[in-house]
């Protein structure tokens, strides 16, 4: 490497020098001096010989390091300088790596980015007014646009004493946004710095409108027309030299170890080593030779309890022993050679649920495996039943364990030798391969592939007689196996077995071993290499002057020639000499595949490729690297195996060959290849049995190929390189990447201080039809929260600088939590298993979906509307029969005489108090079931008159006054309600506040009380000294209240008259609520609307004076108020009124009170069903034997103002089946602010009908009816009948024209007791007049209606109503107010929270809501609070898939956090609110980048 100019290279280094290099680094690794310290150490070290250094440009000096191009001739090799720590799987390390990654992470130094906070119970707290509250009405800052702002020092802070980690700006500075517009710095600086971090996605316009709405295209990557083709000719199969057909070679295996047992007994076959590193025990060939054969005799003797054999030849054994234990594995291997079983390697279950245990047992299964062989040890260390027997382990079928220690085995007689036939196509072993995805397969190698193998590995290796060879490997597979067990045996060979737990005490152990066997050659991975020179000063006396092939296993790693380097720079003055490093290339199912072999074997020289990853990343090999940083370095892995024929073909599609210039995937053809993977037909003919061809379509050979998944070219000297493994591959767009090398680079960002051992795990998931790539490292015990996030963000930036990529999630797991593979190195399958189960449980997560996500469908563009001259014909639009229905005629059905009479309620209560005096209306139930109190109708008419006495009285209220109604759900509330309408007062009934939470409940009814601009407050006794009590002081000045009446003790009195209201239109009652979206509204109900209501339910549920009605709802507004108040004086049916905070003591009360009294309809809220399945689902044996029957239910209505939710209302049905509840009972109602009671299902009428629409067209607010279970697709059922007197039409949202059947636009009702308009202080006409008096733009413009502000349409059914006419069902989508507008589309947040639900199971409830245009998504986590972080990425994945939606910020909160009215709605605002002021004191919020 002269010519490259590096000026370390002017003088040659001496060996101290190097070595004391050598110890700074590792000093500097292992923390024992600073970074200044060795920086200043090192020159001093370099002085004398780096006269350049100094005045050397920094940047020139960077470049001059990265290795050129390799001269032909062997290289002289660089004196590199180890870069040692303390990371132990360092498979990694390189210092030309380190060099580029400082170099592109220099570019990013400044850009700032949001961190994730995560709360933290012992934070030092600071005074609570350093924090200003979050100013909820400052605008949101615009966070479209690109990374261009001015820079701000963020103030961290410590927080106030909530216990929540989320740092925050000061409160004092004027932030900017984007475009430089400054913005109040109230807003959340966590949330502001985030919004500052996005780009704009960036939107090409779209040239034509996006009109295909049901094929939702994903943006195709495009291929960059600059992006490197291959230009050489076509690669011709490249063959190796001939196979020796040397007659000393023993005809097979078993007969050389026959002819060495017999004529050499006494020679060492193997030697083992204890944790000490001392020799526990010599096997010698003689031993060897007898132990097999009184193994194999043992084997093929055994007996079942049926007095059968046990075995009989080809069937499959498992061999399960330790890594530490070779000589039994030996024994055991060539015992079951001799008895023509079939080994079956497999590695020591050390609990019953270790990583990708369960697929070695599906392996076991489908080889039929019965016996397993071990030792006493290994089965005594062996998870066992309570029995005593081995555990049965998870997937693993029923196995007979056999202890062969030599006491457990019968001696043959001196006249038995076995018949094995140990040649030709028969299986000789089974070998285990896991694949990329987790799935364990079985490569079948036979005899003559065995023999063939061992006789290429002698002949490429030089092994001769009695040599010793030091093996580090696992000798139970792969390289370990073939050299230190098969090839070994073959020549007599020595072998010394170096167990991994030694390896880990002791990392020299291996060389030491070297050294005192003098062992010609050495069988190790590059992490042993590299463990080495982190141990090695201090061992001056080592020599591997002896050593004449260091064989590297791995050197298909392209990171191996980094430890390879360091090795011989440290080790060439222990007479290490550089020919004799040989690295090499296998895989299970072609076995060797290459290996580079010393000149005195005939290897060419070595050399090395520097390699352009961009050209690597479209599978081009570029050497002339214009971009200094992006570049792989690799080294040959020497020659084709003897008699092998080796081609590269193209990854994917038909097998053409490569071009020169071409990476692809390496075929060989050898007699040494293995079979077949065992007992799978189908994947077997496509890897061993490929066939390439040329361009022009003709095979290259007459014989097929094996693929070896390793992906590489053939180079100069014909020699091999290979840069990267199919399993390791990842194809993101168009370009390829290879997991390897991109560890690499996270490893390079700064290793030691942070990942803990060089642990990092990086595979790919598939998100939206594309591999996303996804990186988890363990860190270091020690890490701060600030380090893990700046390494975080660097390791993204170093990836994007160096391989063009972007990492989608990258997560933190605490230090010696990854899965580990049976000799150390992380399981990646069992990893990505567990990532996508969420069972990762990491400490830090980072989500990059903004920037890895480029193939989500375009932005869809609103069309122009068609005009209405163009649409409408008679009474149909566009074609299709207008969506309008209406309810039975009120006309028809009852006496208008009778209407007349009961216009007023005060008249109907007076007049049932007259007729029907102990008629029972109201009974209440407490917790236990019993009856606290009832009310015949004179009782109820007595009762008022108090009321109304004490108002006109004591308050001295007069006609019109609106007074307050603080009660709680009870019979006090509805005589103080008919006692104002007595007395001619306006009734407005409120929620009362909640002792406990007085700060967020009370100031709510303070607000009503003064909107509703009321003069008086009446309540309890209780409810009274609540309000006037200190703790409600703290929140509410109590001065300020109206006059507050208690109604406990009012005096009998007699009222003097009844006042009766001018008009039917006089104001009745004013109905407060607070919406999902936060808005206080109250709307007027007159005395006509108020009793058409209750004529409507009267009949559609067929409601007489004889009934009994049960209801659970809360009496405060809309439907629940009418039911618990009005409906039963209006009917005189019987109404069991069951409040519902009695459930919280006793969640059954509701279903017993509808048993024990017989109702036949019943009506609850979602929040009662929710609170009965979930705590009543597995309790229904109980209920029916303390008599709960619901067999007599004919209707059960869910009292609703939202999209009926299917799922609740169906398992509650089957839930309760079995206590007789009917099939068909359950239902649900539709009312809103401007109508109360629009759908109800009643006694008649058909039963409600579901459809399934497509998601995707919902979105582009269109109907399109599905199959049910077809992809997308949605179940809707419609929300009960319309009621009598209802008129239903469909509105376009825009243009107020009507639509046609089954089109999606808003829901208009006119009828009789529609709402009058809202009732606020300021009477904003504007929105009463658009909301209670809309007319359409064309077709019936006469008709007034009232908008509901709900998106749904209208589909003419099959079914015919009571009438007989056709039905018409009225399904409702959403609120319009609640829908989110993203990329153009509109989503409903229940559809995305239901995907979110389903992604995990610690997902208890979930809400989402947008901030300027970022998807927030607040999770409950229902679990361990370690197990949060798992939530992030797997809410981010469903919520793309299914909805092709970028998550913006996922927080996760406790269970409760998110608000949930009375009637069981999400208040989603009220939790933005709760976000952006940083109340929700969050687990975790992760800011996706």
């Amino acid at each position: 490497m002269a010519e490259r100019g590096c000026p370390l290279e002017a003088v040659p280094l001496p060996a101290e020098v190097r070595e004391s290099l050598a110890e700074l680094e590792l000093e500097l690794s292992e923390g024992d001096i600073t970074q200044k310290g060795y920086e200043k150490k090192r020159a001093k070290l370099l002085a004398r010989y780096a006269p350049l250094i100094q005045g050397a440009d920094p940047s020139l000096q960077a470049e001059s390091r990265l290795p050129g191009p390799a001269p032909s001739t062997a290289p002289t090799l660089r004196p590199q300088k180890p870069r040692p720590s303390n990371t132990r799987d360092e498979r990694f390390r390189s210092d030309v790596h380190t060099e580029a990654v400082q170099a592109a992470l220099a570019k990013y130094r400044e850009r700032k980015m949001p961190m994730p906070s995560k709360r933290r119970s012992a934070l030092a707290p600071a005074s609570a007014e350093a924090y200003t509250p979050p100013d909820l009405h400052a605008d949101p800052p615009d966070v479209t646009t690109g990374l261009g702002q001015p820079r701000h020092a963020y103030r961290e802070r410590p927080q106030p004493a909530s216990g929540r980690g989320a740092p925050r700006a000061g409160s004092g500075s004027v932030l900017e946004t984007a475009g430089g517009v400054p913005v109040n710095s109230r807003v959340s600086s966590k949330i502001q710095q985030l919004l500052n971090t996005l780009k704009r996605p960036k939107r090409p316009p779209l040239k034509e409108f996006f009109v295909d709405d049901f094929e939702e295209l994903l943006e195709v990557q495009q291929p960059d027309p600059n992006q490197p083709k291959p230009e050489g000719s076509q690669m011709a199969v490249l063959k190796g030299e001939p196979l020796a057909a040397s007659t000393a070679w023993p005809p097979s295996l078993l007969a050389a170890l026959r002819q060495w047992g017999t004529t050499q007994p006494r020679a060492p076959c193997l030697t083992a080593l204890d944790t000490a590193g001392k020799a526990t025990c010599t096997l010698t060939y003689g031993k060897l030779w007898s132990r097999s054969l009184k193994l194999a005799y043992t084997l093929l003797n055994k007996l079942t309890s049926k007095n059968e054999r046990l075995l009989k030849p080809g069937d499959r054994v498992a061999l399960v022993f330790p890594n530490s234990d070779p000589v039994m594995f030996t024994v055991a291997f060539y015992g079951c050679l001799l008895a023509e079983l079939v080994p079956v390697p497999i590695e020591v279950p050390l609990t019953r649920k270790d990583a990708g245990s369960q697929q070695i047992g599906f392996l076991l299964g489908s080889c039929g495996v019965a016996l397993a062989l071990t030792t006493d040890a290994c089965q005594k260390g062996l998870p066992k039943a309570q029995t005593g027997e081995v555990a049965t382990f998870k997937g693993w079928p029923p196995l007979t364990w056999l202890v062969i220690d030599g006491k457990h085995l019968t001696k043959p007689p001196k006249d038995w030798h076995p018949s094995a036939q140990d040649v030709g196509a028969g299986t000789a072993y089974i070998e285990y391969k896991t694949s990329k995805e987790g799935s364990t397969v079985g490569v079948a190698v036979s005899h003559a592939s065995l023999l063939a193998q061992c006789q290429a590995l002698t002949q490429a290796c030089g092994y001769a007689e009695a040599e010793t060879l030091t093996n580090v490997l696992d000798f139970k597979r792969d390289a370990g196996l073939w050299h230190g067990v098969l090839t070994s045996v073959m020549n007599r060979m020595h072998v010394v077995s170096v167990p991994y737990a030694l390896m880990k005490v002791n990392p020299l152990s291996w060389i030491q071993k070297v050294c005192a066997y003098k062992a010609r050659a050495a069988l190790v991975k590059s992490r042993d290499m590299h463990w080495s020179l982190l141990a090695q000063r201090g061992q001056r006396d080592v020599s591997l002057s002896s050593l004449r092939m260091l064989i590297v296993a791995d050197g298909a790693n392209p990171w191996s020639i980094s430890s390879c380097d360091a090795f011989l720079d440290v080790f060439r003055s222990r007479g290490l000499r550089p020919e004799v490093v040989c690295p090499c290339a296998t895989c299970p199912e072609a076995l060797t595949v290459a290996i580079r072999r010393p000149p005195d074997l005939g290897g060419p020289p070595p050399r090395r490729a520097v390699l352009s990853m961009g050209g690597l990343s479209h599978g081009v090999i570029r050497v002339d690297a214009e971009e200094k940083l992006s570049v792989l370095t690799v080294q040959d892995v020497g020659q084709v195996m003897p008699g092998a024929s080796v081609c590269v073909v193209k990854v994917e599609g038909t097998p053409y060959l490569c071009k020169t210039d071409e990476v692809g995937e390496i075929c060989v053809d050898s007699s040494t290849a293995a079979a077949a993977y065992y007992g799978l037909l189908g994947i077997t003919k496509s890897v061993f049995e490929t066939v390439p061809v040329t361009v022009a379509g003709a095979p290259v050979s007459d014989r097929p190929f094996t693929r070896t998944g390793l992906l590489g070219f053939i180079g100069p000297d014909d020699l091999v390189f290979v840069v990267g493994k199919l399993d390791g591959l990842m194809v993101v767009g168009a370009r390829r990447h290879n997991a390897d090398d991109i560890v690499a680079t996270a490893l390079a960002v700064e290793p030691m201080k942070f990942v803990y051992r060089g642990r990092i795990a990086v595979f790919s998931v598939t998100v939206l039809r594309d591999d996303r790539i996804v990186l988890v490292a363990e860190q270091r015990p020690d890490a701060s929260e600030e380090d893990s996030f700046q390494w975080m963000s660097r390791v993204l930036q170093a990836i994007d600088s160096i391989h063009q990529v972007g990492v989608y999630c990258l997560a933190l797991v605490p230090a010696n939590t990854l899965p580990k593979a049976p000799l150390g190195g992380i399981h990646i399958s069992e990893t990505k298993q567990r990532f996508l189960e969420g069972v990762l449980h990491p400490c830090n997560v980072l989500m990059c979906p903004h920037t890895c996500v480029t193939n989500l469908p375009k932005p869809r563009q609103k069309q122009p509307e068609v005009g209405p001259a163009s649409m409408i014909v008679g009474n149909l639009v566009a074609g299709k029969r207008i969506a309008q229905a209406s309810g039975r005629e009120l006309t028809h059905l009852e006496d208008s005489d009778q209407a007349r009479k009961f216009l007023f309620l005060p008249d109907v209560l007076q007049w049932r108090a007259h007729t029907t005096p102990e008629h029972p209306l109201f009974l209440l139930l407490n917790a236990k079931g019993t009856v606290t109190s009832t009310a015949t109708c004179v009782q109820l008419h007595k009762r008022a008159e108090r009321v109304a006495a004490a108002l006109t009285e004591k308050a001295r209220l007069s006609a019109g006054a609106h007074v307050a109604l603080v009660y709680p759900p009870g019979l006090e509330l509805i005589a103080a309600f008919y006692g104002c309408l007595y007395c001619g007062c306006v009734p407005v009934t409120v929620r009362p506040p909640h002792p406990q939470n007085l700060a967020t409940t009370l100031p709510t009814v303070k607000m009503i009380v003064e909107v509703s601009t009321s003069a008086c407050v009446l309540t309890t006794q209780a409810i009274m000294r609540l309000l006037r009590s200190k703790e409600a002081a703290a929140t509410v000045d109590v001065r300020t209240w109206p006059t507050i009446l208690d109604t406990d003790d009012i005096p009998k009195k007699k009222l003097g008259s009844i006042f009766r209201p001018p008009s039917p239109d006089v104001l009745a009652y004013l109905d407060f609520s607070v919406s999902t979206t936060g808005i206080l509204a109250g709307v007027k109900m007159s005395h006509a609307a108020t009793s058409a209501l209750c004529r409507s339910i009267k009949l559609q549920c067929e409601l007489y004076p004889s009934r009994q009605v049960a209801i659970c709802l809360d009496p405060y507004c809309g439907l629940g108020f009418a039911l618990w108040c009005l409906c039963s004086v209006y009917s005189g049916h019987q109404s069991v009124l069951v409040p519902p905070p009695e459930l919280e003591s006793n969640v059954s009360l509701w279903l017993w009170a509808v048993s024990q009294y017989k109702a036949r309809v019943t009506f609850c809220s979602y929040s009662v069903m929710e609170m009965c399945a979930r705590g009543l689902g597995a309790q229904t044996a109980v209920l029916r034997t303390k008599g709960v029957n619901l067999s007599c239910v004919r209707t059960c209505m869910v009292v609703a103002e939202e999209r009926p939710r299917i799922a609740l209302t169906q398992s509650f049905s089957k839930l309760f089946r079995d206590l007789g509840l009917p099939a068909r009972a359950v239902s649900t109602t539709f009312g809103c602010r401007v109508n109360v009671a629009i759908c109800l299902q009643g006694t008649a009428g058909p039963d409600p009908t579901t459809v399934y629409v497509d998601t995707r067209a919902l979105r582009h607010d269109r109907v399109r009816l599905v199959e049910r279970g077809s992809p997308h697709s949605l179940p809707l059922t419609e929300s009960g009948k319309i009621l009598p007197g209802v008129k239903v039409i469909i509105a376009h949202t825009e243009t107020k024209g009507p639509l046609g059947d089954s089109h999606l636009g808003e829901i208009w009702v006119s009828s009789p007791h529609n709402a009058t308009g809202y009732y606020t202080v300021y009477g904003e006409e504007g929105l009463q007049a658009d909301h209670f008096s809309a007319r359409l733009s064309f077709g019936d413009t006469q008709t007034v209606w009232a908008r509901t502000g709900f998106l749904g349409f209208l589909r003419r059914t099959e079914l015919t109503d009571a009438s007989g006419e056709r039905h018409d069902a009225l399904y409702v989508v959403g609120s319009l107010d609640e829908t989110l507008e993203l990329r153009g589309m509109r989503y409903h947040p229940i559809d995305i929270e239901a995907s979110v639900i389903r992604a995990h199971r610690s997902v208890a409830e979930c809400a989402v809501f947008t901030w300027t245009n970022l998807l927030v998504v607040v999770v409950e986590l229902d679990g361990l609070e370690q197990d949060a972080l798992d939530l992030v990425a797997l809410v981010t994945n469903v919520v793309l898939e299914e909805h092709h939606l970028v998550v913006g910020v996922v927080v996760i909160v406790d269970p409760g956090v998110i608000p949930i009215n009375s009637r069981g709605e999400k208040q989603r605002m009220h939790l933005r609110d709760g976000f952006l002021a940083d109340q929700l004191d969050p687990i975790y919020v992760a800011y996706n980048m």
